[in-house]
């Protein structure tokens, strides 16, 4: 898998968020991005994942075109975002009525797949082992964020975008959590493109970014 963004350029109305974006993910490689408040790292993430819409450049992921006139259109882009795609984000968006091993689960349900091994295993992998019969409300922050990260994992997408995952967290809470996503991702050999404002964080990066108005620059 590999993501390759061109010359990308994002605006609300007459309000510019970025523009020249470009950037190539390779296979296997963790990416972060930091940045001002502000300067558009959340939406450059949507944008990523085919979530947001631009005004000019194009977003290839694994050689497929994810917007414009030789795009794959929206029910592409949702099949896409199901087998390739996981999202992990800042504010946990677990369902509160379900549990947690039926939230991890989702993705699987949605690939028309029924693993409870594969969820167990992923709640193991990232230490919220014995709480996949709880409620979202039951858990501490750190857990949610536990619980987001492992619905992202478990349908082993080549792809994670994690936007300011330990945003929430305590520096011990946000350490342990880093630990797991990282562990994860490598096992996997999943590409994975981080946006945080955490230096720790982005210290464990092969490659950190920031983003500006004009572009990507070596942090």
């Amino acid at each position: 898998m590999s993501l390759v963004i061109s010359n990308l350029s994002k605006h609300y109305g007459e309000v510019q968020v970025f523009s020249h974006v470009s950037l190539t993910v390779a296979p296997g490689e963790f990416v972060a991005i930091v940045g001002e408040s502000g300067v558009g790292k959340s939406t450059l993430l949507n944008c990523m994942a085919g979530l947001d819409t631009w005004q000019s450049g194009t977003v290839v992921l694994d050689g497929m075109d994810l917007g414009g006139l030789g795009g794959i259109g929206d029910e592409g882009l949702s099949r896409l975002r199901r087998e390739k795609i996981g999202f992990v984000f800042q504010a946990f968006h677990v369902l509160a009525h379900l549990s947690v091993a039926q939230n991890v689960a989702l993705p699987l349900m949605l690939l028309h797949q029924n693993d409870d091994a594969r969820v167990q295993a992923m709640l193991d992998a990232v230490g919220l082992s014995g709480l996949g019969e709880r409620l979202p409300q039951q858990l501490s922050g750190g857990q949610l964020q536990r619980v987001a990260m492992a619905r992202a994992l478990v349908h082993r997408p080549t792809l994670l975008l994690a936007d300011e995952p330990t945003g929430n967290l305590d520096p011990t809470t946000a350490e342990k959590v880093m630990a797991a996503l990282i562990e994860q991702t490598r096992k996997h050999h999943a590409s994975l493109v981080l946006v945080t404002h955490s230096t720790a964080a982005s210290a464990r990066a092969d490659r950190v970014l920031r983003l500006e108005a004009q572009g990507l620059v070596p942090a």
